[in-house]
């Protein structure tokens, strides 16, 4: 009998997964199919880059934003916390290499909360002289078109409201332990395997069924200063884990749109183990549990994969699982295709793609030990989460 419980409960929520691949597929369509902004909306721009360490491709992360086929003027503010951090070198020799640019290094030695990034943008914000904000991290690499693409999107209103923040898609160039793409670890396969086809159509989702999306994503976060000022600037989000939901999410409380653009950057992942791939996994779930609870709750209905894989076993591997598998599989394939490769042009999933079961399993197993408590390891330290923010557990203090 339990076996039968078992089998009946794990058809009902495969099903339900097979439901969701194909909104994600029907939600991909439509973002395709949207027309790009137009391009002529230029106005003067701050990036505003928080920097700790050396990241891999930190380099060429940082000249991609030089590059820049922009009409308007820009600069570029680098952020640390000490003129020891190790990526000072690589920002001088960027201000020589590119003497064009306006490229400032600035120190933000002052410990403003768990978050140090945010804590390291709230101190860079008052350096900034121009109107229109970018904040994105150290190894974000952009095209030449980044950011007028990006500032199109502010030049048109959405339902109404003028657009605040707009916020960009990302694939994960996964990297080994030594930082090398052609020594990639199996944890770093995973993570940019899920980004790109988890992840990615999971935000799709959520702008085809609200119409809209109200949250950030990491990748970049292109604000107005009357959005900023509207929501309290960025000090507040100095103990929030997720910052970059948390931005978006004021933003369009405050009545103003957030806007997905069709232009893609790309992110470093880590060299990571196992172990370190389920906590950056772990971190990132129990932060969305406590960002969006219910939201999170009904993550359940979307590991279609893991949901048949378990079915068979509980059928015996009866004629029908199987056949409902395969259907999932195909479904399963299809959105990782569609999304992945044919969207994100990420092509490490076409190489990755028999790791998907794996990556589904683990996000599934991540997803239910997520409940397990309300502890997060972010950068060697152990944080409680409440409300979204981090509280330094007994015994611990926090860095930047």
């Amino acid at each position: 009998m339990l076996a039968t419980l078992i089998e009946s409960i794990t058809t009902i929520f495969t099903f339900a997964g097979l439901f969701y691949y194909i909104a994600a597929l029907w939600s991909a369509r439509s973002f395709v199919r949207r027309r790009p902004a137009p391009s002529a909306f230029a106005p003067t721009v701050s990036i505003l880059k928080p920097v700790k360490g050396l990241d891999p491709g930190m380099y060429e992360a940082f000249a991609s934003h030089c590059r820049q086929d922009y009409p308007a003027e820009y600069e570029i503010l680098f952020g640390v916390s000490s003129l020891d951090d190790p990526a000072v070198e690589t920002i001088k020799r960027l201000q020589s290499e590119f003497p064009d640019r306006s490229i400032r290094l600035i120190q933000t030695p002052d410990n403003l909360g768990p978050n140090g990034k945010i804590g390291n943008v709230v101190q860079l914000l008052p350096h900034a002289r121009y109107e229109y904000l970018f904040v994105n991290d150290s190894d974000i690499r952009v095209s030449p078109r980044y950011l007028a693409r990006v500032m199109a999107e502010f030049a048109s209103p959405q339902r109404g409201r003028p657009v605040g923040l707009v916020t960009v898609p990302y694939r994960g160039l996964a990297h080994g332990t030594l930082g090398s793409p052609s020594a990639r670890t199996v944890g770093s396969k995973l993570e940019a395997l899920g980004i790109s086809t988890d992840f990615f159509p999971g935000v799709l989702t959520s702008l085809k069924l609200d119409g809209e999306i109200r949250f950030g994503l990491g990748s970049t976060l292109a604000v107005s200063r009357p959005a900023l000022d509207a929501i309290g600037g960025f000090l507040p989000l100095t103990h929030c884990l997720a910052d970059d939901y948390e931005v978006g999410h004021r933003i369009a409380h405050a009545g103003y749109a957030v806007s997905l653009t069709r232009e893609i950057v790309d992110t470093s992942v880590p060299g990571y183990t196992l172990a370190g791939y389920f906590a950056h996994q772990l971190r990132w779930a129990r932060g969305i549990r406590d960002s969006r609870k219910w939201g999170y709750l009904g993550l359940i209905f979307t590991f279609g994969l893991p949901w048949a894989i378990f079915n068979v076993i509980a059928s015996g591997f009866a004629i029908e699982s199987l056949a409902l598998l395969s259907l999932t599989c195909l479904a399963r394939v299809t959105v990782a295709l569609s999304v992945g490769v044919g969207i994100l042009n990420d092509r490490q999933v076409l190489r990755d793609l028999w790791l998907l079961p794996l990556r589904d399993l683990f996000a599934l197993w991540t997803w239910v030990w997520s409940f397990a408590g309300n502890t997060v390891t972010w950068r060697g330290q152990t944080f409680t989460l409440e409300n979204g923010n981090l509280k330094p557990v007994a015994g611990e203090t926090h860095s930047r």
